[in-house]
């Protein structure tokens, strides 16, 4: 077994055995992997709390001879402390983990998720934003070659108005073409400022309706390409 240190985001975790328990973490050079930490859950454990949901660390593992890895030491890079203080943050914080897991494949490294992930929860843990994320799905299924097409009719290539969002299409459609999930140009607007490169300026948006239909959109759009709901944000649906 070949021993090596990395980077990683704990995205899932649960019991093994009397003491033990299965991370999944989200790392810098290796991708998605599992492991085993032994012991962890004694009183007198080496590693402690640096292993929960959400934590930031750097580890020491061996890969294992099967699908299963062993953390042999684990140092806290950052533990996003707003996020575990208030539960709105740790919901938002849960369905970023939980998006992040579904759509990656284990063991295929890709530095730009993990900077994604490592960058979205350092944001969320330092303030509140309604639109935080909604925008990650989209900048995350925009990485994948999976966002929307947002300028154009989908359908007919027309240029607008945009009235609709047609998921098996793969984008918004225009009035004559109008099938899917009605859209508002307000929500338009956020989402190609999301996917246009003006992600501040879409996180700065306030209007609670606005907030909550592109919250809903980007669900829609990333719950579909996943093929399943995403248990950590349908909770919502009665707010929007």
């Amino acid at each position: 077994m070949s021993l090596y240190n990395d980077q990683g985001v704990v995205l899932r975790a649960w019991r093994f055995g009397e003491a033990d328990r299965i991370v999944v973490l989200l790392t810098a050079e290796h991708g998605k992997v599992r492991a085993v930490v032994k012991g962890v859950r004694k009183t007198r454990s080496k590693f402690g709390g640096r292993l929960e949901l959400t934590s930031h660390v750097l580890v020491q593992m061996y890969e294992g001879r099967g699908d299963l890895g062993i953390v042999t030491q684990a140092e806290t890079i950052d533990r996003f402390a707003a996020l575990r203080t208030s539960a709105e943050r740790f919901a938002d914080a849960s369905a970023l983990l939980e998006v992040m897991d579904n759509l990656t494949l284990d063991g295929v490294p890709d530095r730009r998720r993990y900077d994604m992930l490592v960058g979205a929860l350092r944001t969320l843990d330092e303030q509140t934003s309604a639109l935080l994320v909604p925008a990650f799905f989209l900048k995350l299924l925009a990485h994948e070659g999976l966002a929307p097409q947002l300028d154009a009719c989908v359908r007919c290539e027309g240029s607008g108005p945009l009235v609709a969002l047609d998921l098996h299409q793969g984008g918004a459609v225009c009035e004559k073409c109008r099938r899917g999930k009605k859209v508002s140009s307000s929500a338009l607007a956020v989402m190609r400022a999301v996917l246009g490169g003006a992600l501040s300026t879409a996180l700065a948006v306030d209007d609670v309706q606005v907030c909550a239909e592109v919250d809903a959109l980007a669900t829609d759009c990333v719950e579909f390409h996943l093929d399943r709901r995403l248990r950590s944000r349908r909770s919502l649906d009665a707010d929007i």
